[in-house]
């Protein structure tokens, strides 16, 4: 009301300047609806910088929203990140859930994949292989609470990476996941969907259990299985789609366990066994449902396939 009154006084008195000085009797100059006018014109001026100082109200309203939230995320980020880091393994799983939380709240991507960046890394730690028969109970149990947080790392990254089926908040599609040397004796990525990013697999170990891959999606990325090694492990990839990218097995060593593409779909993108090393259990290409854009192998695998590797009848000469 101030702003108000003071700028239609201002605009009257810029008026009664223009004014006659002579007797009240004395007409003035100026035109009848000059008064109205200004009032309008004052009027105007008032609402504009009324509507201004409103203006910048909210904005530094929303800046301090702003910097408010940023900074509760990041104490949940370091509170997410102290839980995965505690010696007890319950600890350890309340932090999987609160990071992976913590990346669907967080909307801007690179943050998010800072999220998805530690829960990887938590993988990647080293992993002591199971204990023998004649270690302690408290040594068995120790490596099987491990083992738990593990694989409810891959279930949460799993479930993130097809959530129309799991019903997960947010997508972590497009993202990288980099598990470069993670030991795997198990788990399942069944149904995700690889459609972009760069997921890393090279020199990863399996070494046992089942690690599935059934029905997931190989589209628009790139994931690399580089001189990642299969050893006594079942690596499923049934009814698996490859349609787009890039995914290679260059240079991978398959040592033991079984490793099968049954009802598989290689109808685009690249799919490289360059350099790959067959030296025990098998791998099952038999049973492909589309052979439209077939792997690459080096010269002559196609022709005289080494032992354990099966390929499609049609394809053997």
């Amino acid at each position: 009301m101030t702003t108000l009154t003071s700028a239609v006084g201002s605009v009257r008195l810029i008026l009664a300047a223009s004014l006659s000085p002579q007797g009240q009797g004395e007409t003035s100059g100026a035109p009848w609806w000059a008064v109205p006018a200004a009032t309008l014109i004052g009027g105007m001026i008032a609402w504009f910088a009324a509507w201004s100082s409103s203006r910048q109200l909210r904005r530094s309203a929303q800046e301090e929203l702003h910097h408010e939230q940023a900074r509760l995320l990041n104490e949940q980020f370091a509170m997410a990140a102290g839980l995965l880091g505690h010696e007890e393994p319950a600890c350890r799983l309340a932090g999987v859930h609160a990071m992976a939380g913590l990346a669907d709240d967080w909307a801007e991507r690179a943050r998010r994949q800072i999220c998805i960046d530690v829960l990887c890394a938590y993988l990647r730690m080293p992993y002591p292989a199971e204990p023998s028969e004649s270690a302690s109970v408290q040594e068995r149990l120790a490596w099987q609470a491990d083992r738990e947080v593990r694989h409810t790392v891959i279930r949460v990254i799993r479930d993130h990476l097809n959530p129309r089926i799991s019903g997960t908040a947010a997508s972590w599609e497009g993202y990288d996941f980099d598990f470069t040397g993670t030991v795997f004796d198990g788990g399942s990525f069944r149904g995700a969907r690889f459609t972009g990013g760069y997921v890393s697999f090279r020199r990863a170990e399996f070494t046992g259990g089942l690690l599935s891959f059934r029905h997931a999606v190989f589209a628009g990325g790139n994931v690399s299985f580089d001189r990642a090694t299969f050893a006594a492990s079942r690596v499923g990839f049934q009814a698996a789609v490859f349609i787009g990218g890039n995914v290679s097995f260059d240079y991978a060593t398959f040592a033991g366990g079984y490793v099968t593409f049954r009802g598989v779909e290689f109808t685009g993108g690249t799919v490289s066994f360059r350099g790959t090393k067959f030296t025990g259990g098998s791998v099952n290409l038999q049973g492909a449902g589309s052979w439209t854009a077939p792997p690459i192998f080096d010269d002559g695998v196609m022709a005289c396939p080494p032992a354990g590797l099966l390929l499609p009848k049609s394809v053997e000469s």
